[in-house]
């Protein structure tokens, strides 16, 4: 399988992906509705109904299977980034569905159940893991970063931003710092253990701007002093 990103420089305008396909190739896609051109024979897109619980957590019915040999090209939203994975049949990693794109021929996606504990913190009831060798291609918003893991020493990891994280991993919804630190933070991932984390950098792209574009320093400044002065203070 070949892939060729295309890249604007004016973030507001996205960019594409083309897909091309050996004859015999196989790629399922998460979001069909970014494939925005295809070439190939009709009869080589195939779709069917999700299992019960990926609608459940994509809130949509229907995947494309295709068979090459074709050429797909996929459109980008602004701000997303396609992160492609291989993956060797010893990944342990759990991901969020939300942010699969697609996964080849040679791979089988698993749903795992999370326990009590992950589910209350990652607002989640199911990740997905991955046996086989292939490929995934991962829909993130902005750059995505990878850091490793250690037994003791944690990592603190904005939870909105985390992509995938070893199965094995321990977790524990915190913030971290001084009092005036924590009450302006968003929730973080303390996370020990062995492998790596993915994340994501796109959410504080946007809070980055919305700060440069703020209209006064005073208020701003209360907004920070404040107890949840961002409520308060428009």
């Amino acid at each position: 399988m070949d892939i060729q990103a295309g890249q604007h420089h004016d973030e507001s305008v996205g960019s594409v992906v083309t897909l091309d396909l050996a004859e015999g190739e196989k790629l399922h896609v998460l979001h069909p509705q970014q494939i925005i051109a295809y070439r190939g024979p009709s009869s080589g897109r195939n779709d069917k109904l999700m299992n019960i619980k990926g609608m459940y957590r994509k809130h949509k019915l229907i995947q494309a299977d295709f068979t090459g040999a074709c050429r797909l090209i996929a459109a980008l939203p602004p701000g997303f980034s396609l992160k492609m994975i291989k993956l060797e049949g010893s990944d342990d990693l759990l991901y969020d569905f939300r942010n699969l794109f697609w996964y080849s021929s040679g791979i089988q996606m698993r749903t795992k159940l999370l326990s009590m504990k992950n589910m209350l913190f990652s607002r989640d009831v199911i990740k997905m893991k991955f046996d086989g060798v292939g490929q995934i291609g991962l829909l993130t918003q902005g750059l995505v970063c990878q850091e490793q893991l250690h037994p003791t020493e944690p990592i603190y990891v904005d939870a909105s931003s985390v992509i995938a994280y070893p199965e094995n991993a321990k977790l524990e919804l915190t913030v971290y710092g001084n009092h005036l630190a924590s009450q302006h933070m968003n929730y973080h991932f303390k996370m020990t253990g062995q492998g790596t984390v993915l994340f994501h950098a796109g959410e504080h792209h946007r809070r980055l701007q919305q700060d440069m574009n703020d209209d006064g320093v005073i208020k701003r400044f209360l907004r920070e002093v404040i107890p949840f002065g961002g409520v308060f203070i428009k």
